[in-house]
């Protein structure tokens, strides 16, 4: 490593192969070299950015060759944007990569015996796939070397993504392809009226300003929310619902959200109706899932079917089964495998979303599940099995950080013949998996493609006790 120095220029370095969190890697005299935005395949001058004990990091400054298992990116912000990474690599070979991080990590980090891992189930719409985007309003928007060097007076307000690595810098949209429409149209009809009222867009540094973020939920049941978050209240916010409203009356639930803390999370916060209802609709089966502004719900609905169907595949119900479904969120997967099932507990940490999972259980006419909020590993205990019953199946969809030492520790001890590990984080999951081997062996591995372009994968487990 001593011999290649920072920021030198290192000639011709085949890409060889896709590596983690989305960046390519090179080799140049045996050294390792992670690079981001390229494709296998390519072959490109590389300037040496960073360098660190076992590997070096590079960015391109010279194509001499171009992948064939390239694709000409569909968006225009893509030079810049930090989402869909990989809109340049074909989808089938994005397909083949997630699969081999699926297998990666459950080798090298889980360590533990595998049966066949089946093939990746592949999304069929890539792009316009998310039913949830959060836009940021700032009054630094990111500007292009030519911009800069124009000299011309360019407007610094924007209301779009955080440039990759760039808190305090906000890339303006003027199109995404992640959401169906109307998202785009009401984005950038409260970034217009929001310019033209002159209402103080949010600066990100200092911390202070009027219009702040904005959510939008599309369902796939046509019904739609939109969540303005304010930095304080000023009459002004009216008038900008009111434009909402009048020009979008195909919105379900216009609500509005004043946070004066110091970051955009709003979860501990009060969320004011405006207009419409304060939640939407999915549709699953038949099956009807209420969203409130503050519930998780799969981020890809169509996928989403696809995913439960493999979780309730796994589970093996046939109507005896107690079924405990931790990490419940709304109750999705509670009330989706309910039918199949004897009784079913959900647990989640969010109090709304649980409410919300008792609603959805109601107006589904189901009436063999029970919800709890708090979190999962004071609530999952010995003595919470001895009251609602030993679990025949566990099924578990933690967030990227995986599972508690402590929840998998009572697991253990409970100790149910199946345990369906549903993962976005594989090599969380892959962690997690290692800790339950002495008495859980692999059984089954299904990844799901959730979000194309991406570097992200969703994968299945099934766990049987040995």
């Amino acid at each position: 490593m001593k011999s290649i120095k920072k920021n030198i220029i290192l000639p011709e370095v085949v890409i060889e192969s896709v590596a983690a969190e989305g960046k390519c890697v090179g080799r140049f005299e045996g050294q390792v070299i992670f690079v981001a935005d390229v494709a296998p395949g390519d072959v490109v001058d590389l300037r040496i950015i960073k360098k660190r004990k076992s590997y070096l990091e590079g960015r391109v400054e010279k194509y001499h060759h171009y992948s064939t298992l390239r694709s000409q990116p569909f968006c225009r912000h893509f030079d810049l944007c930090g989402g869909c990474k990989w809109q340049h690599i074909q989808y089938p070979e994005q397909l083949k990569y997630k699969q081999q991080q699926v297998v990666d990590n459950l080798q090298r980090i889980g360590k533990v015996a595998l049966p066949a891992i089946s093939p990746i189930l592949p999304s069929e719409e890539t792009r316009f796939y998310r039913n949830k985007l959060e836009y940021t309003f700032s009054n630094k928007k990111w500007l292009t070397r030519e911009q800069i060097n124009s000299g011309e007076d360019v407007d610094r307000t924007a209301l779009g993504f955080h440039m990759p690595g760039r808190f305090d810098k906000v890339l303006d949209m003027d199109e995404c392809h992640l959401q169906p429409n109307p998202s785009n149209a009401i984005r950038l009809a409260v970034r217009d009226y929001a310019r033209k009222h002159e209402m103080e867009f949010f600066d990100l540094v200092q911390m202070h300003g009027l219009v702040r973020n904005l959510i939008i939920r599309t369902a796939s049941t046509g019904e739609l929310m939109v969540i303005v978050q304010f930095g304080r209240y000023e009459e002004s916010i009216k008038g900008l619902m009111n434009h909402i409203k009048e020009q979008f009356p195909e919105i379900t639930s216009l609500q509005y959200i004043i946070n004066q803390k110091l970051n955009e999370t709003y979860h501990d916060q009060e969320i004011i109706l405006f207009s419409g209802r304060d939640y939407i609709e999915e549709e699953m089966e038949g099956l009807r899932f209420r969203i409130g502004p503050k519930s998780f719900y799969q981020t890809n609905s169509q996928q989403a079917y696809t995913l439960y169907k493999v979780a309730r595949e796994f589970a093996g119900l046939d109507g005896s089964q107690v079924v405990y479904d931790l990490y419940t969120g709304t109750g999705t997967i509670a009330n989706f495998v309910a039918r199949n099932a004897k009784k079913v507990i959900g647990v989640e940490y969010v109090p709304e979303a649980i409410e919300d999972a008792k609603i959805n259980s109601t107006v589904n006419g189901i009436d063999n599940t029970i919800f709890y909020a708090g979190d999962m590993k004071d609530i999952l205990t010995p003595g919470f099995v001895a009251e609602h019953g030993q679990p025949d199946v566990v099924i578990t969809d933690p967030p990227r950080a995986g599972m508690h030492p402590d929840v998998i520790h009572t697991l253990l001890q409970v100790a149910p013949e199946r345990i369906v590990y549903v993962s976005c984080n594989p090599a969380t999951q892959a962690r997690d998996l290692q800790l339950m081997d002495e008495q859980y062996k692999v059984a089954e591995v299904q990844p799901v493609d959730m979000f194309p372009h991406t570097h992200h994968v969703e994968n299945v487990v099934l766990l049987e006790k040995r």
